[in-house]
């Protein structure tokens, strides 16, 4: 997939949009993200908060919850940012949560500019791997 296919300013302002909904009272660090599909939905997602810090949601959990809610599907690409704006990184888990979900060569916007799942989680274990146990 070329980077000419994804209009990376229209990720951006679906996150940022999102960022804005997010519930996070104890952190004050609001998160939105958003990330295309094969089929060309966007689908987003922020951050909610908990007293009981272990239970908070990310923006990435929130995101796959409303792929699911609009039919599945793969991400083709993928945008995070804060309450600034800026590009965030996904954490470990939330890159392990986006490779469950990728389409083939999903890309994402990082800080270092545009890279392939692949790039950013190297090596990773998925669904693939159960199946070769069964």
């Amino acid at each position: 997939m070329a980077d000419t296919e994804v209009d990376w300013a229209v990720l951006e302002a679906a996150a940022v949009a999102a960022m804005g909904k997010a519930y996070a009272p104890y952190s004050k660090f609001p998160v939105g993200a958003a990330a295309l599909t094969e089929d060309g939905r966007i689908v987003s997602g922020c951050n909610v908060e908990n007293a009981s810090y272990g239970l908070t949601l990310c923006a990435e959990c929130a995101l796959v919850g409303d792929l699911h809610m609009g039919g599945g599907g793969r991400l083709r690409a993928f945008y995070c940012v804060d309450a600034k704006g800026n590009v965030l990184m996904p954490c470990g888990r939330c890159r392990q949560l986006l490779y469950e979900f990728r389409a083939p060569g999903m890309q994402l916007m990082t800080t270092q500019g545009i890279k392939t799942m692949d790039q950013v989680l190297p090596d990773a274990f998925g669904p693939d791997n159960l199946e070769e146990n069964l």
